[in-house]
């Protein structure tokens, strides 16, 4: 992995556990193992390095995501192949945790690509869920729109949850109520 990648990832990891506020250039340097000057070399300071490791996480998210959305199975066992999908509970999403960032939440630009994501995949969600009316696999009064809102908030509030409870069971128990609710419009 290259200098430039490396301050990527490092800054990825920081952001995740510390927010944007405790991820100084200095810890960033650090974790990654790169000079000030390599740092600066490729980016133009903390913001643009922060901007660039929230497109990556974002990213992932969007890809990873993409490749249960469009695998094989009903629109209802893609659903739950995403919701089921091992993640570390305790530790949260890398994008949804940005939300609760102020300094994130504030910015414009490092805000974009953690709306761009959330909408992204509401969207996807409710193209699924039309998909699955239409094919006849959903009950026709199912609101896709409404329903993929719902998923994304269960999904992140499930994080809370499980962080709250420093217990990862709570974050299953919330998909699988989430799944409870969905799989009542299977038809």
């Amino acid at each position: 992995m290259d200098t430039r990648e490396r301050l990527i990832a490092s800054t990825r990891e920081l952001l995740w556990e510390r927010g944007y506020v405790g991820t100084s250039p200095k810890a960033i340097q650090e974790r990654s193992g790169a000079g000030q000057g390599s740092m600066y070399h490729h980016f133009r300071g903390k913001p643009d390095l922060a901007l660039a490791a929230i497109g990556r996480s974002a990213e992932e998210l969007r890809g990873r995501a993409e490749a249960e959305f469009s695998g094989p199975g009903t629109v209802v066992e893609r659903i739950t192949a995403y919701l089921r999908r091992e993640r570390d509970a305790l530790k949260g999403c890398p994008v949804g945790r940005l939300t609760q960032d102020p300094d994130v939440m504030t910015d414009p630009d490092l805000r974009r690509p953690v709306e761009e994501t959330f909408a992204w995949l509401t969207d996807r969600l409710a193209g699924l869920l039309a998909e699955g009316r239409a094919n006849g696999e959903l009950d026709a009064g199912l609101d896709p729109v409404a329903t993929a809102t719902a998923l994304v908030a269960v999904l992140q509030g499930g994080y809370v949850l499980a962080r709250a409870a420093d217990s990862a069971e709570v974050y299953t128990r919330a998909m699988v109520g989430a799944l409870g609710l969905l799989t009542a419009h299977v038809r």
